[in-house]
């Protein structure tokens, strides 16, 4: 059982209402970050897994025609949108350039950075419950809703980041949703317009999913923006052509993981809904924000089956130990 775990069950049989920030029991084990944002940590609540194989370039197959593209190592994923006008073009295909992610300091294959580390220790363990022996008791396991107890703390950044780092890999594909109609923010983040997303699809402005599927100058990646907010937006996500498309995200290619960027869990009905449909979830927490009494009734808004981690947010050390850090804590059965 995680420390988080056991600090919430404790908070729970006190039944006391007092503030107190969930990282204090667990700052003796942070690593220093150099970043001045946001920094995450995450912990798991199942056992740990063998770790999914260390990248490696893919051979290039014989065959084209069967060839699975991979990005090239050596070469900078976020390159300049008309440097990739080549991919997808000519079908018509929407498609996103990363070159303001990489500037405002998200994972990139260039250079060796901490927060390309600190991600790299968050997927092994989404992935390890995705594809390992896990994966066959939970429903959905390689949809990963990334979710906070309250606005603000952080949830996008890290959905964005660990999309990113799983795409890395040489042998996974990353479809990227973004579920928070109410407050849309992959788009925004990454410094890009759109025209419909996951509602008008929904609402059925739109005909086929493929139509608000964008491509990335990383092609591994694709993204679904949320589209327009709708006063109806609990109902859509509920229905069953949204089930359907949740099937479809999980079903059609093995090799894929599904990030959804979803509300947060106090207050907002949504999120309830998609935690149904998602395996894993990551709860992203504010550090001296969130009270265990307020993180212990947004986990309840969680499927008692998923497999569920925290991410400890926008934490800080001493002054000599820098602005922030990360630290890894895995749970256990114990």
């Amino acid at each position: 059982m995680s420390t988080i775990e056991k600090a919430l069950q404790k908070n729970k049989a006190l039944k006391k209402d007092k503030i107190e920030p969930i990282i204090e029991e667990t700052s003796s084990d942070e690593q220093a970050s150099t970043l001045e944002r946001a920094t995450e940590s995450v912990v798991t609540s199942s056992t740990a897994f063998d770790n999914a194989p260390t990248n490696k370039q893919v051979e290039q197959s014989p065959e084209p025609e069967a060839a699975v593209q991979k990005p090239d190592p050596l070469e900078p994923l976020y390159t300049p949108e008309e440097s990739k006008s080549k991919k997808s073009k000519s079908a018509g295909e929407k498609f996103i350039p990363l070159t303001n992610v990489q500037k405002e300091g998200f994972v990139s294959n260039v250079g060796r950075h901490t927060i390309n580390e600190e991600y790299r220790a968050i997927k092994r363990k989404v992935l390890s419950n995705a594809f390992g022996p896990l994966a066959k008791t939970l429903n959905n396991a390689n949809i990963v809703m990334v979710t906070s107890p309250n606005p603000n703390e952080g949830k996008t950044f890290t959905a964005i980041n660990l999309a990113l780092s799983i795409a890395l890999e040489q042998d996974k594909t990353v479809l990227l949703v973004d579920s928070d109609v109410l407050r849309p923010s992959v788009m925004k983040t990454i410094g890009q317009p759109f025209e419909n997303g996951l509602m008008e699809y929904l609402l059925g402005e739109v005909d086929d999913l493929s139509e608000v599927i964008h491509h990335t100058s990383l092609d591994t990646l694709r993204i679904i923006p949320a589209g327009k907010s709708h006063h109806l937006s609990t109902e859509l996500l509920a229905s069953e052509k949204m089930l359907e498309s949740v099937s479809e995200f999980a079903n059609r290619y093995p090799d894929r993981v599904v990030i959804i960027d979803s509300p947060p869990l106090l207050g907002i009905n949504e999120t309830a809904i998609l935690a149904n449909l998602a395996g894993q979830a990551v709860v992203v927490v504010q550090e001296g924000k969130t009270t265990l009494t307020r993180l212990s009734q947004a986990v309840d808004h969680l499927h008692p089956d998923m497999a569920k981690g925290f991410v400890i947010n926008k934490a800080k050390r001493s002054a000599n130990e820098g602005n922030g850090y990360y630290g890894y804590y895995y749970g256990s059965d114990d």
